[in-house]
């Protein structure tokens, strides 16, 4: 099978290009033709809250050494939509797959993937287009996602959706459309867990000492400032308490910290990493925390729970979205009832004056062997078998 994927990828940062990545890898391995197009500017500067977006330093293990990527698209420029689906249509592919979780790039991939029908079909060859589609409509709303959201949805012929959450956006929005239910993956592109006094050591966190993780892009929606608010009650259980918060703020810092400063949060009680986080350097974090907590406002899936899943670290998260579709409460995490800092206390407590580690471990051990990249990859060749 001949595939394009478009979509975020190395030299660009974050949990899109390692996806994209690792889909494209499995899917050389299992045989296939595989290019990859992507963005030379994703973002304007004016829209892009974080401070770079692409990698540093040398070209990680990681990136797929068989198909280096295209870097055709500008999100700004119509010219180079129309280029990139020149160029997929001219690998004559059976199928161009788009990963798409934000509006802001629906004209983008409209446009790709309605030139690119249009010239394969000039080659006498019919091509099919698929979204893998991390959200329907996204976390943070604006006027006129819904309209640019169905421009690009009009040119596919089946979705690709990973929780009940995302299937439910997208029958609301499109009513018949065709799609598949295919679990996220986990990453594993970030090495494997490092001894924990180790970890703890280079962070300066006591052996003996409960650490939470907080681990990601800091936006709104996912709570950071829910979870600071939560700290005086848990530090009031468990006073030797850190809180690792790991991540690059994508919003205005000074929220955060007139948190921190209202509820005189001790500094002994947090480690605080806010910028990027490179690949190298994720399993330091994950290796030194007990558990890692989401306190997410909204949700649909999340790449965090991957991550932590493939470092065998417990999950505490929030009732929204498709998060307890994958944080199983009990057995690989806790669910809480609701995203507030009453309930985000509670499970923390619970989690460790109840020793809940050793269990929850090996349940997110055993709820990890279902989201291999191999039955991932076999669910799209699916997509090209007659029906």
């Amino acid at each position: 099978m001949r595939i394009v994927i478009v979509g975020t990828a190395y030299p660009l940062r974050g949990g899109i290009a390692h996806y994209v990545s690792l889909l494209s890898q499995t899917l050389i391995r299992r045989g296939h033709d595989v290019k990859i197009i992507t963005f030379k500017r994703q973002y304007p500067k004016f829209l892009f809250p974080g401070k770079s977006q692409e990698e540093s330093g040398d070209i990680p293990a990681w990136t797929n050494e068989s198909s280096a990527p295209e870097i055709i698209i500008d999100s700004i420029n119509p010219l180079t939509w129309r280029k990139a689906g020149a160029v997929a249509a001219a690998f004559k592919p059976d199928l161009i797959i788009f990963k798409y979780w934000i509006p802001f790039f629906a004209p983008t991939y409209g446009v790709i993937a309605r030139t690119a029908k249009r010239i394969t079909r000039k080659f006498g060859k019919e091509c099919k287009i698929a979204f893998i589609a991390d959200n329907v409509l996204p976390h943070e709303k604006r006027p006129g996602d819904i309209m640019l959201t169905k421009f690009a949805f009009r040119a596919v012929d089946q979705f690709i959706v990973q929780s009940e959450s995302v299937e439910r956006d997208l029958k609301s929005l499109v009513p018949h459309a065709k799609f598949i239910r295919l679990d996220h993956p986990i990453y594993e592109i970030f090495g494997e867990r490092i001894d924990r006094s180790e970890a703890r050591k280079k962070l300066s966190i006591p052996d003996d000492a409960p650490a939470i993780l907080f681990f990601g892009y800091i936006r709104k929606y996912k709570g950071l400032d829910i979870l600071l608010r939560a700290m005086p009650r848990i530090i009031e259980s468990l006073p030797d308490i850190r809180l690792i918060v790991a991540g690059e703020f994508y919003g205005d810092v000074k929220e955060y910290r007139s948190i921190i400063q209202e509820l005189r949060i001790p500094a002994k009680n947090l480690v605080l990493a806010t910028d990027y986080i490179p690949n190298d350097d994720v399993a330091l974090y994950f290796s030194a925390a007990n558990v890692a907590v989401l306190p997410y406002r909204s949700a649909t899936q999340s790449g965090i729970v991957q991550i932590a899943y493939n470092f065998d670290v417990p999950v505490i998260a929030t009732n929204v979205g498709g998060l307890a579709e994958i944080v199983i409460d009990g057995i690989s995490g806790i669910i809480t009832p609701d995203a507030t800092p009453d309930a985000i206390a509670e499970a923390v407590r619970r989690y460790f004056q109840q020793s809940m580690e050793p269990q929850l471990t090996e349940g997110v051990i055993q709820e990890k062997k279902k989201y291999s990249w191999n039955t991932f990859a076999e669910g799209i060749e699916k997509l090209l078998v007659p029906q």
